[in-house]
């Protein structure tokens, strides 16, 4: 018997806006011809009430700041998607400055589980990311207990997941702080983590896809990850294996 659908969770990682800056439309704009008959031309009030943008590109344009931009949904309850970009103060990396972070949802449906791959691509691409992931909310809740620190000190991952460390000790921005189920990767991240290697990396790049500035989209398991599946924990425990930079677990 298949498991309820869940929502995917999309979180993408890149430089600064500025005043003025395209990114906002592009990653709105890729993200619905990345799923079919989407319209993200609503936004909410502060009683969570939808409230319709008939110009919603003039509207986006106008209420972006210089660290984002707002909250946007579809009106579709059974199908939900969510989209909004965000300044966030923290550096990526040890010194590094503050940086622009994209988050998306939608329902982890037979429709999503297809669009999945384009949606990241599209998303990570138009924010013009140094990396993101893609992946189901069960399972995102435990990679991130891979960097929470416990009463005790230092983080417990669950499952015998490694322990990652927090920003501050990553040495440049563009290594990812953890994987996903999806993960994008810019040309700069795959190199910082060394990848491709067509020696080690054989089944990585049989699901792996190019994106149009040359890097990646590289998804870890066919099926959506699912941690209770020894598999797809199996093969969540190898990439950690084969890319040690993931994290900040190489020393400097």
């Amino acid at each position: 018997m298949m498991s309820a659908p869940t929502d995917l969770g999309i979180a993408v990682y890149a430089p600064a806006l500025w005043h003025g800056n395209e990114r906002p439309l592009a990653i709105i704009h890729g993200m619905e011809r990345a799923l079919p008959g989407l319209r993200l031309g609503w936004t909410t009030s502060g009683k969570e009430d939808l409230i319709p943008l008939p110009y919603r590109d003039e509207w986006v344009a106008a209420k972006s700041t210089d660290g984002g931009f707002p909250f946007l949904c579809n009106d579709d309850d059974e199908h939900l998607v969510t989209l909004a970009g965000s300044e966030n103060p923290n550096g990526l990396a040890a010194g590094s400055p503050p940086h622009f972070e994209v988050r998306a949802t939608l329902l982890l449906d037979a429709s999503g589980i297809i669009a999945a791959v384009d949606v990241l691509d599209a998303v990570a691409e138009g924010a013009r990311a140094f990396w993101g992931h893609a992946t189901p909310f069960n399972a995102a809740v435990e990679i991130a207990e891979q960097t929470s620190p416990t009463l005790e000190g230092p983080p417990r991952p669950p499952r015998g997941l490694p322990a990652l460390n927090l920003p501050k000790k990553i040495r440049s921005p563009e290594i990812p702080h953890r994987l996903g189920w999806l993960n994008y990767w810019s040309p700069a991240a795959a190199e910082a983590i060394g990848f491709p290697d067509p020696a080690r990396d054989a089944e990585l790049l049989s699901r792996a896809r190019r994106t149009p500035s040359g890097g990646w989209v590289v998804p870890l398991t066919d099926a959506p990850l699912d941690l209770d599946n020894p598999a797809h924990l199996d093969a969540l425990k190898r990439a950690y294996e084969r890319f040690p930079e993931i994290g900040g677990r190489t020393a400097p």
